[in-house]
């Protein structure tokens, strides 16, 4: 497996940096750009992301995805969120990290608070996805957040301790590259059903949130496409694109 790293102290942006490149360079698996801080940080649903300089992992992944359609591309997502949370569960160990989950779609969650979040976005030509570029910011040793976001944790407050970030940079890279290579029917259902294990809530019935209002429902699956199935309390199914439905945390706000 071939890497070209990009390092810098301070950029705009991880992904915009690697979108700038157009496609990289065809000599190289993957490029890898890291950061100590972001400028424009981005989130999902455009939100930006706190980081204090050198806290954090900032760092986005450019990939060459050339075995997966452009209707499997949720199987990226699941791919880095399997990196990351494995990574992640496995430096913290096996008491805490056996809360470490992602919560539906690609969000890093221990217990109810949020450690990781992930963008990714996609070249797509006619049915393939020429390239994609995955974007991670993960606290790790961050302690003090002064945004309004609701429910932010890092790896440090967790285990109560900073961690040295490269062997877990390092580890998530190595991961997700061995996620992606494993592109046959069979080795593709086993990572749908490792995500599943580690998705947030994947048992009992919780709160959620759509546009008619707030029910109770619990997880079915994950569709090939990326869609959430939720059985209600009711009895009835229900199917999901992402932002069509929210989980409820107990205070009310995800």
């Amino acid at each position: 497996m071939r890497i070209k790293w990009h390092r810098s102290d301070c950029i705009q942006s991880t992904n915009s940096y690697l979108a700038g490149l157009q496609g990289g360079d065809p000599d190289y698996d993957y490029e890898v750009a890291v950061s100590a801080f972001q400028t424009a940080g981005r989130g999902q649903r455009g939100n930006s992301w706190e980081s204090q300089p050198g806290k954090n992992l900032l760092f986005s992944i450019l990939a060459h995805p050339a075995d997966i359609g452009a209707s499997e591309q949720f199987f990226i997502s699941q791919a880095i969120s399997l990196a990351v949370s494995e990574s992640v569960a496995r430096f913290l160990g096996p008491e805490s990290g056996a809360h470490v989950r992602v919560k539906w779609p690609n969000d890093i969650y221990w217990k109810d608070s949020k450690m990781a979040g992930i963008l990714i976005e996609h070249s797509i030509v006619g049915r393939s996805i020429a390239n994609t570029i995955v974007g991670v910011g993960l606290d790790v040793n961050q302690t003090v957040f002064e945004s309004d976001a609701p429910n932010p944790i890092s790896m440090a407050m967790v285990a109560g301790h900073e961690f040295d970030m490269e062997p877990i940079l390092q580890e998530i890279i190595l991961r997700f590259a061995g996620l992606m290579g494993q592109c046959s029917p069979e080795e593709r259902e086993t990572v749908n059903i490792m995500y599943h294990e580690r998705m947030y809530r994947n048992s009992g019935f919780h709160r959620f949130a759509d546009s008619a209002g707030e029910f109770k429902a619990r997880i079915i699956r994950v569709e090939p496409n990326g869609c959430l199935v939720l059985e209600t309390d009711a009895g009835g199914l229900r199917t999901y694109e992402f932002k069509q439905v929210r989980f409820l945390l107990s205070s009310s706000v995800d």
